[in-house]
């Protein structure tokens, strides 16, 4: 528990290694908790191998705001567009607000970055300039059918990225920066005519907008390096004009935009050359009730040429290279006694190789069933954690990434719900779990039958439980599915969902310690049965389509996963899963037999102890009425060559090296793959791959 003042308001406190403490006064740690709340309600309501560094903090009384200093912030964002069109006279307002919508994740909200310096006066005025750069996740609107009466048209507007530069002046007072801002403002928009691609040929044209930026906002210190921040900005862009020559328009429109921002600020000092955080990293924030930490993952893979004889609409190509990139910031309030608030706004960009098509054994799962040129921001988890000690021997609790630091009893009850990812919780294995650390493949993360709950970005509303009792874990939860299978969107009604149940025992062998989990699902969904999709399209003399058939009914699947240390620098993993031979997957990927083993060493046995080497194996099998459905011409949501004459398993073999870089990790990754989408005639593939990642 926090301490307590004398009226009864906890004190954040945090400790160095010598024990000292730096404390907030009682105003600041008030509005701690109010802010994160705010954040919450702009959005309508991962665990990580690398070594975790703290904040520490040294006694103070007065934060220090001049120096270099970078950040986070959270918007949500309203605002319209004043338009008109030429020759054909319309004009218009269109509004730019998006609500926030639950089982889709969109809405007019903004993850963004900011960086810069402040020069502190000896009477206490602060100036400062800072320039910042913003991904939405939907700022945009479109006209609908408003032009005169008979014109077939209109126009979508969309805000692809933005930012500002600007100056501060601030003054401060005690522990308190309010302060105004103003300076300039760019966007990169995005218009298209007419809004609905079935109306006619969509055309689209990109703009640059310049225009201003005003505003003010209140900053207060966190720690003697984090503070935090609340701001309101006003942003305007004057007339920009744009051509459709298909539809012979000419579009003219202005923006005007209103935003609501919550951020962090982490100080770098006024000397950059004498700050570590280029070497050592950001030091996470970790107060007693509130948290703060953050990564950042750019991924690389190439794949050169190989045996293609034909392409299909789903096939994996060669000759081409694909990147993605994301930022997460984990941000954590503790509620009550036990009880921890988790939200993770992200960043995200990049595509999967052949836009995550080609392979069902994909080969980077930090690659989403979506992608985008532009960085774009999501929130993809936000639940609420409560752990019920049942006593029994303590033990002690890193931070990191949606934990707090603390200590918790051996027996236990812990319940999660919310938004978060089914595998965040089920078929976890140290070894080969986390794309950002470990292996890249999706085989390899996880078990390729395990279909579990997700929408496109892997991600699902639900609720589980878990009872830690001596060696033993009991799971079991329930989870929304999208609204069809491999949807971007959750379903609204519920009324499809999954149940999943896990056991856990941990043993030791010869004083080795290990696991071994057995994993269970069930999916009350609309699927397609393949044998029903070809019959269909014989009887028509047609192409099978999956989704044609589809109907209520029920999906099973069982995995096994063991991990175990062999030596203190030598750990192995195995996996083995069935799922129901016949339905289409509801968001995963297609699989139905998968078997896959792998050893993960450690760089001490050769002097290097940050190192770390990979080496996994994985079979994938699919049923023979898949295999019809394939050869058929049909497509499924990651597979289809057009033709699968002569099929043939899946293999994998996949190899990492990971090791430190100053503060970031560097992963080189090959993968060969034999037979990819079950195809004997396509491959075999080599792909190599790189990974930089950094976390605080």
């Amino acid at each position: 528990m926090a301490p307590i003042d004398g009226t009864g308001v906890p004190i954040a406190v945090i400790r160095d290694a010598n024990s000292k403490t730096w404390t907030t006064d009682r105003v600041r740690t008030k509005l701690l908790l109010p802010l994160l709340a705010a954040a919450t309600i702009c959005t309508a309501p991962a665990a990580a191998a690398d070594l975790v560094r703290t904040a520490p903090a040294a006694p103070r009384t007065v934060f220090d705001w001049s120096g270099f200093y970078i950040g986070a912030h959270f918007s949500a964002v309203a605002g319209h567009s004043d338009w008109s069109s030429a020759p054909a006279g319309g004009s218009g307002s269109i509004d730019l607000f998006d609500a926030f919508q639950l089982f889709k994740g969109t809405g007019s909200y903004v993850v963004g970055l900011q960086a810069g310096y402040n020069w502190m006066l000896p009477s206490r005025w602060l100036i400062g300039v800072e320039a910042d750069l913003n991904s939405p996740n939907t700022i945009g609107g479109n006209t609908g059918n408003t032009l005169p009466s008979g014109t077939v048209g209109g126009h979508d507007h969309q805000a692809l990225l933005g930012g500002t530069v600007r100056g501060r002046l601030g003054y401060a007072l005690g522990g308190w920066l309010p302060y105004v801002t103003a300076g300039f403002a760019w966007s990169y928009d995005r218009l298209r005519w007419p809004p609905d691609p079935a109306l006619a040929q969509q055309e689209t044209a990109l703009l640059w907008r310049l225009g201003w930026s005003a505003g003010a906002g209140i900053d207060l210190p966190l720690s003697p390096a984090w503070s935090a921040r609340a701001e309101y900005l006003a942003t305007g862009f004057g007339n920009g004009t744009v051509n459709f020559p298909i539809a012979g328009e000419r579009i003219t429109s202005d923006v005007l935009t209103h935003a609501v921002r919550l951020g962090l600020n982490y100080r770098l000092g006024e000397d950059l050359t004498k700050s570590d955080v280029f070497t050592k990293g950001i030091d996470a924030l970790e107060l007693e009730r509130f948290a703060v930490h953050g990564q950042s993952t750019f991924t690389w893979q190439y794949a050169p040429g190989f045996r293609s004889p034909y392409l299909g609409t789903n096939s994996l190509k060669p000759n081409q290279a694909r990147q993605t990139f994301d930022a997460t910031f984990y941000v954590g309030a503790k509620l009550w006694d036990g009880a921890e608030f988790w939200i993770n706004p992200e960043i995200n960009q990049g595509f999967g190789l052949s836009g995550t098509f080609g392979v069902a054994a994909f080969p980077s799962a930090e690659s989403y069933k979506v992608g985008a040129d532009y960085p774009y921001a999501r929130v993809p988890r936000y639940f609420v954690r409560q752990t019920l000690d049942l006593g029994g021997p303590v033990e002690t609790v890193q931070g990191g990434p949606n934990q707090f630091a603390g200590k918790q009893s051996v027996d236990r009850i812990v319940i999660t719900a919310g938004k978060f990812s089914v595998a965040d919780i089920f078929d976890v294995n140290k070894y080969a779990h986390d794309p950002r650390v470990d292996f890249l493949n999706w085989g390899l993360a996880d078990a390729l039958t395990f279909d579990y709950a997700a929408d496109a970005w892997a991600f699902t509303y639900g609720a589980a439980a878990e009872w830690y009792t001596g060696a033993w874990t009991v799971r079991a939860g329930v989870f929304d599915l999208p609204v069809t299978p491999n949807n971007t969107d959750l379903d609204p009604t519920f009324g499809q969902f999954q149940l999943v149940g896990e056991l856990e025992h941990r043993h030791e062998f010869w004083g080795l310690p290990g696991k071994l989990l057995v994993t269970g699902f069930l999916n009350r969904a609309r699927l397609g049965n393949f044998n029903d999709a070809v019959r269909q399209a014989q009887g028509a003399g047609t192409t099978p389509s999956i989704a044609d058939v589809r109907r209520y009914t029920s999906k099973t699947g069982l995995s096994a996963s063991l991990e175990q240390e062999l030596t203190a620098d030598i750990g192995m993993f195995a996996r083995a899963g069935f799922s129901s031979p016949n339905l289409e997957t509801n968001a995963f990927t297609d699989s139905d037999r998968t078997l896959s083993a792998g050893l993960s060493l450690s760089g001490r046995m050769w002097g290097r102890e940050g190192d770390t080497v990979g080496l996994g194996g994985l079979l994938n099998h699919i049923s023979a009425s898949r295999i019809a459905y394939l050869d058929a011409g049909g497509l499924t949501a990651i597979i289809g060559d057009g033709r699968l004459p002569n099929p043939g398993d899946e293999t994998v073999f996949e190899a990492y090296y990971s090791l430190p870089l100053y503060s970031w990790r560097l992963t080189a990754d090959y993968q060969f793959i034999a037979n990819p989408a079950f195809n004997r005639d396509r491959g075999p593939v080599h792909l190599i791959a790189t990974r930089l990642r950094t976390q605080f």
